[in-house]
C-alpha cells in the first residue's frame, strides 16, 4: 500500500501538505502564518526554536492544537543584520557558530566547520526546548535543509525523528540538489515526499511567482506533494530582516501569504482534485 491508501484514499490521489516554514523568525512571520492557518489554505507550519519570536508562536501552537506544527531544526542564519545562535551553550557547540556566537550564514560555512556530535547535541536541544515548553510537534523539518548537506548529518536527523517518534520531511531531489558531499545517501526505510514545490527566484524576478504557484497546482502529480512557503508581511520588520536578500525576502513572503489565502488558490485545489493532508495523519499511521 502506498501513502494514499494507508491514509484511506485511492491509490492515485494527489496528496498535498501546504507548509509554512520559519514561524518564530519574527512577529511579522508569526502574524502572517497564524492568519494563513486560520483563513487560508496553509495547513502546516514549523517553528524555529532558536529565534527571538519563538515564544509567541509556541504559545499559539499550544492554544491551537488543531493545526499541524513541527520543529524547524535550525543550524544556519542567512540574514545580514538579524542574527541568532544555538540553544545549547556556545561552549558546548563551538563548531556551529561564528566568532560572534551566531550560526554560520550559509550551508558551505556550516559544513566546513560543523562537528557531527555537536550537530546532534544542538538539534536535540532544540527539540527538548520545544517539548519542555509544551509543544506537541507533528514532525521535524530543517531550515535551509542544512541537515541535507551530507549523509552523516541526514542520518542524525533521521535518527532523531525515530527517537522522538516524529516523521521527518525529506525530499530526495532537494537533498541531493543542495548536497555538499560526494558520499551516497541512504533512503532505506525512509518516508520521502515524492514532489517538493518551492518558489523559484527567476520567477520572482520576472514578477511571475504567483503564476508559478498556479502552474504547479495545475500540474501536481499523484503521490505525496509538499509546498514549502514562507508567509510574512512586507512591512518594516521583515524588510529589515531580509535586507539585501530578495531570495525569500520580504516581498516574496507577502506574495506567499497573498496567494495561499486567496479564493483563487482555494479554487485551484478544488479544480485539480487535490487532497490536503497533515503530518499528524502521517504520524498516526506510522
Amino acid at each position: 500500500m502506498n501513502l494514499s491508501q494507508k491514509l484511506g484514499h485511492p491509490e492515485d490521489t494527489k496528496l498535498l501538505i501546504i507548509h509554512a516554514d520559519d514561524a518564530g523568525l519574527s512577529h511579522s512571520e508569526n502574524r502572517a502564518t497564524i492568519q494563513a492557518l486560520q483563513t487560508g489554505m496553509i495547513n502546516s507550519y514549523s517553528i524555529m526554536v532558536p529565534c527571538p519570536w519563538f515564544y509567541e508562536m509556541a504559545s499559539f501552537a499550544i492554544d491551537n492544537p488543531q493545526f499541524d506544527n513541527g520543529i524547524h531544526l535550525t543550524l544556519t542564519c542567512e540574514w545580514e543584520n538579524y542574527k541568532f545562535g544555538s540553544v545549547s551553550p556556545i561552549t558546548e557547540v563551538p563548531s556551529l557558530v561564528d566568532k560572534n556566537g551566531y550560526f554560520h550564514k550559509n550551508r558551505t560555512e556550516f559544513i566546513n566547520h560543523a562537528n557531527a556530535a555537536q550537530v546532534e547535541k544542538e538539534l536535540r536541544a532544540q527539540i527538548e526546548k520545544g517539548l519542555h515548553f509544551g509543544l506537541k510537534p507533528t514532525h521535524l523539518d530543517s531550515h535551509m535543509c542544512s541537515v541535507g548537506v551530507s549523509p552523516e548529518f541526514l542520518e542524525i536527523y533521521k535518527r532523531l525523528g525515530k527517537e522522538y517518534n516524529l516523521p521527518v520531511f525529506i525530499n530526495k531531489q532537494f537533498v541531493e540538489s543542495i548536497s555538499l558531499s560526494s558520499e551516497q545517501y541512504n533512503y532505506k526505510n525512509t518516508l520521502l515526499a515524492d514532489n517538493l514545490h518551492i518558489g523559484d527566484f527567476s520567477d520572482f524576478e520576472k514578477g511571475e511567482l504567483k503564476k508559478s504557484y498556479e502552474k504547479a497546482l495545475d500540474s501536481i502529480k499523484p503521490g505525496f506533494n509538499v509546498f514549502l512557503l514562507h508567509p510574512a508581511f512586507n512591512d518594516n520588520e521583515m524588510q529589515g530582516i531580509t535586507k539585501n536578500h530578495p531570495n525569500f525576502g520580504s516581498e516574496w513572503r507577502q506574495i506567499d501569504f497573498d496567494y495561499f489565502t486567496s479564493n483563487e488558490c482555494k479554487q485551484k485545489l478544488k479544480e485539480n482534485n487535490i487532497q490536503l493532508i497533515t503530518w499528524r495523519e502521517i504520524q498516526n499511521i506510522r
